[in-house]
């Protein structure tokens, strides 16, 4: 799913453009990587507390940047509404079934 949004430039990915995106209102969903670094983790999700954007923590660095096609990713936004809600069903289906890539947080 990742990856058509990826395709369909509906990502922002890297701390930059992801930090942008959350500022800008555009991010509708926000992956964080579990082992992205503390300060990068706390960042994302403070920002997204305080603008209000559903957040996970999932995954690894390389299971994201894997997902879009790029290499080690520490957070990669969501921009598209449809995508957003496509993705955050999908990891609720994956923790519901027990394969919990990581925290799944909101």
């Amino acid at each position: 799913m990742l990856g058509m949004a990826m395709k369909a430039g509906k990502t922002a990915s890297g701390e930059f453009a992801v930090e942008k995106a959350i500022k800008d209102g555009t991010a509708r969903l926000v992956l964080v990587a579990e082992d992205a670094s503390e300060n990068s983790r706390k960042l994302f999700v403070n920002k997204c507390m305080y603008y209000q954007i559903p957040y996970r923590v999932f995954g690894t660095k390389e299971t994201l940047g894997k997902a879009i096609g790029k290499e080690y990713r520490s957070a990669i936004a969501v921009l598209d509404p449809g995508f957003a809600a496509a993705v955050s069903r999908k990891l609720e289906q994956n923790i519901m079934a027990g394969k919990n890539g990581g925290n799944a947080s909101v």
